[in-house]
């Protein structure tokens, strides 16, 4: 059961570049949709917390030191407002200019970015198997832009997907720390309140949302509020719950197959040969990144590899 919650929580999480597509498509600003999904799951996820209490402590979850002070709650909001809301702003932002399943490749280079990081901090090593991973991957990123028209594909696009991924690593090392000491139930809740507070302060700035979308527009923001956000992490903390953080972190990469599948069927984006090369690359070095031998002297097996940090990450952009 957990590891069908996680797959669950992958699925969710990988419909959120279609949603995000289609609300486009029936006039819905990149603002309002960010907005409005925030906005939504900060509330919906607040209400559950209050009716279910037991969220609000770290329960069945081991290594946390819980202290819920005014400094743990300020860093979450920042941590939703200057990280995951900005991360989201320029991957919905490479949607206009690319496909969601290119766009869903290319920010899904977080977790080797992550490898990098952590290695650099040193919170991890950096051994042959993890580099001949990023080796993979960055092969297979190449293959993947290559394929999506050489060297004419549109440079804006991937540039907005690159920098989501560079800024969800950071808030992925940086989430790392305070997940140590907050619930991640909380800690969620906090995420999506501090980038709504970003989101409504950059609608403020911009002289206001443009509400002129009809009831097809609404249907897709609630879906990505809904489905995209609020389910698909209730599942994956439900799915955490039952099973390891390494096995999380594998069946995690499902997520950017569904989004590709559903691109295809639903958008009719299609992968050229080349690039469904270079995803399989992508997609397989980070289970190999989490893979640990079952020995205590494997360097592996330390904190800090980057989905092991699972109930940080939260979600995808």
């Amino acid at each position: 059961m957990g590891r069908v919650l996680v797959l669950m929580s992958a699925a969710g999480f990988g419909t959120g570049a279609i949603f995000g597509k289609l609300a486009y498509s029936a006039g819905v600003s990149a603002d309002a949709l960010l907005l409005f999904r925030f906005l939504i799951a900060a509330v919906m996820m607040g209400v559950i917390l209050l009716v279910r209490p037991s969220l609000r402590s770290a329960g069945h979850v081991t290594g946390y030191r819980v202290g819920l002070d005014a400094r743990t709650i300020l860093t979450g909001l920042v941590l939703g407002g200057a990280g995951y809301a900005v991360a989201a702003m320029l991957f919905f932002a490479a949607l206009s200019h690319i496909d969601a399943s290119v766009g869903s490749l290319v920010l899904y280079t977080y977790p080797l970015m992550v490898t990098l990081g952590t290695a650099a901090l040193g919170r991890g090593r950096l051994t042959p198997r993890r580099g001949g991973a990023l080796l993979a991957a960055t092969a297979g990123t190449v293959l993947v832009l290559l394929g999506a028209g050489g060297l004419h594909y549109n440079i804006v696009g991937v540039a907005l997907a690159f920098g989501a991924a560079l800024v969800y690593t950071a808030y992925m090392l940086a989430a790392d720390l305070t997940a140590r000491h907050i619930p991640p139930m909380v800690l969620a809740t906090l995420v999506m309140t501090g980038a709504s507070i970003t989101l409504a302060g950059r609608v403020l700035l911009g002289g206001g949302l443009d509400l002129h979308f009809g009831a097809l527009g609404w249907t897709w923001v609630l879906c990505m509020a809904l489905v995209a956000t609020v389910l698909a992490m209730l599942a994956f903390f439900a799915g955490l719950a039952r099973t390891d953080t390494g096995t999380v972190a594998i069946l995690s990469t499902f997520e950017p197959v569904v989004t590709t599948t559903l691109a295809a069927l639903t958008l009719h984006e299609f992968l050229a040969p080349l690039q469904l090369l270079g995803a399989a690359l992508v997609l397989s070095a980070i289970p190999v990144l989490q893979l640990k031998r079952r020995t205590r002297s494997d360097p592996d097996t330390s904190a800090g590899g980057p989905p092991e940090t699972a109930p940080a990450g939260l979600a995808q952009a």
